[in-house]
């Protein structure tokens, strides 16, 4: 169990806001680090609502997903999605709750170690910091092979290069920046996947070179859902549950959101505001995204087939997009290429994104010492620079697709983190159910907090079911007749394995001990009332300067 909190500003915030006067002895440095352990809180609340867009949205929302429409039809893509939607909503309202009441630095996984064990937290933070390093040069990757839709004279060296040099300063500067460039790369996200629904609506109602008026034709010829691996309703199961796991690694999110809490600007109402926005735009983009990919094209395409076993050129650019394979199909010219280079900048936002997590998941352990103490220091704009230079060193496992025999290695190790999202969820959701408790216990009424998540503690619960059991049935396809594959099996489960052995590993080096159920300390010490001291100062001054309409439009 965590027995202190290190790092902690030891001169809380003074003054009383109800005068209308921003105090004016509270230093500078005290009010941007309230709470957030000497990082500063300049992340306004556009910034942070988009945050969570710019780490969910890559390639998987406009490439991947096509990959199991042969699987389970369109009707078992948008049951599929729609089903581990209500999964990740429910575990996005554990998340927000959670992080509104206690906004620090890299919150649920320090949480975990204060409220259930500090193993628990431990196990979770380098799980979730090797689920980002590693995700960094496979976006790299997708930029080049995104790259090879026009071109394959450029260098591969040269692309990744380019891009760590990209990434480097957005990420070395001020928070500022990144915020800036995230808010306006994830802008192209929304932009991109708007346009494609409007592409849907408008094409199947006969607004294509063709006058065809499609509709959802290729729901009836070819058919609504595909009979996979086994012929009949068991076959059509298993295709809806081969979206839902495709969809667990598509629907991400609340992690994200919950990494900005340490630097956000009024904490409490920016992060409240973002877990709110993400639901609707999570069940829009992705479950509307799995609705259009089974509306444009059958899936039994050929040219859909083609690109998935790599015997079409254009495999993993946007050539492989169901989107445009239909433009294709109708002949429209200069969109696909339109909609490829938006597919890039989502790329590059999403591996800018990992950059940032993964760096303030390091800074988050140091501070309380699960990773060395060097990568808690902080320059003079709050900037963690060596917790940045650490994932910013994995940009150079980009340059394993050099060579084909290295690209298969790096393929390997994304694919051993795919169960790591789900494994912090599952933690995420241990670690609401004792904070619940120990609110009950404790005399804390809900009404209360910042925000009050929906239809507790059972949606926490079905949360960690619904978890528990994606994790399991990651690669049940090897546990049908003749499916047994050992590497996939090693891909799909080591990540369960590396878990666990690290939870056991500081159980017994630290001997740490499980927090009693009711018991946790919820103020963390003297935190909570720092950041409650700030959000008063920050009122009062919000009130003093003016704020632009896009700012208001976030508010």
């Amino acid at each position: 169990m965590a027995s202190s909190i290190q790092g902690s500003s030891t001169n809380p915030i003074q003054g009383d806001p109800a005068d209308g006067k921003y105090p004016n002895h509270v230093d500078e440095d005290q009010l941007v680090s309230a709470g957030s352990q000497h990082l500063h809180r300049k992340l306004r609340g556009r910034e942070v609502q988009l945050f969570a867009v710019g780490g969910a949205i890559g390639t998987s929302l406009f490439v991947q997903m096509g990959a199991v429409l042969p699987k389970a039809g369109p009707a078992g893509l948008f049951i599929g999605f729609m089903a581990y939607g209500t999964i990740i909503m429910a575990v996005n309202e554990c998340f927000a709750e959670m992080v509104c009441y206690m906004p620090i630095p890299s919150p649920f996984v320090r949480l975990a170690g204060h409220w259930v064990d500090d193993a628990l937290s431990f196990a979770m933070g380098w799980n979730f910091f090797f689920t980002m390093a590693l995700g960094i040069p496979y976006e790299i990757v997708a930029i080049n092979i995104l790259l090879t839709y026009w071109t394959d004279k450029i260098p591969v060296a040269a692309v990744v290069v380019v891009i760590m040099v990209i990434y480097g300063i957005l990420n070395i500067l001020t928070v500022r920046y990144f915020g800036v460039s995230e808010f306006y790369l994830s802008s192209f996200k929304i932009i991109l996947m708007s346009g494609l629904i409007l592409y849907t609506f408008v094409t199947m109602l006969g607004g294509n070179p063709h006058h065809d008026r499609v509709g959802f034709r290729y729901w009836n010829d070819p058919g609504a859902f595909v009979s996979y691996l086994v012929p009949g309703s068991t076959g059509r199961l298993l295709g809806v549950l081969s979206c839902m796991i495709q969809a667990s690694f598509t629907m991400v999110g609340p992690e994200y959101i919950s990494m900005a809490a340490g630097e956000a600007e009024r904490p409490r109402k920016v992060m409240r505001k973002a877990y709110v926005s993400f639901g609707w735009r999570l069940m829009l983009f992705f479950c509307l995204g799995a609705l259009c990919m089974g509306i444009v094209i059958p899936y039994d395409d050929p040219t859909l087939a083609a690109m998935l076993d790599g015997t079409k050129e254009g495999s993993g650019t946007g050539a492989a997009s169901p989107y445009v394979i239909s433009m294709n199909h109708f002949g429209i010219k200069v969109l696909p290429d339109i909609v490829n280079a938006l597919i890039m900048t989502s790329v590059l936002s999403a591996g800018n994104n990992l950059v940032f997590s993964a760096s303030r998941t390091l800074y988050g352990m140091s501070v309380e010492g699960k990773a060395p103490k060097l990568l808690s220091k902080t320059n003079r704009a709050g900037l963690p620079y060596n917790a940045v230079a650490i994932p910013m060193a994995f940009c150079a496992l980009g340059f394993l697709q050099v060579s084909n025999s290295s690209a298969t290695v790096l393929n390997w190790l994304v694919s051993c983190i795919t169960a790591s999202y789900l494994l912090n969820y599952f933690g995420t959701c241990i670690t609401y159910l004792h904070f619940y408790a120990s609110l009950r216990r404790q005399g804390v009424r809900r009404e209360s907090l910042p925000y009050r998540s929906r239809f507790q503690p059972y949606t926490a619960w079905y949360a960690l079911c619904g978890t528990g059991v994606m994790v399991l049935i990651l690669g049940y396809t090897l546990f049908l007749t003749g499916g047994w594959d050992t590497t996939t099996f090693f891909l799909d489960y080591v990540m369960i394995a590396f878990f666990v052995l690290t939870f056991v590993f500081w159980k017994v080096f630290r001997r740490t001990r499980h927090v009693r159920i009711g018991t946790a300390d919820l103020q963390l010490g003297r935190i909570k009332r720092e950041i409650d001291e700030y959000e008063e100062v920050e009122a009062v001054r919000r009130r003093e300067k003016p704020v632009s309409w896009l700012d208001r439009v976030f508010e």
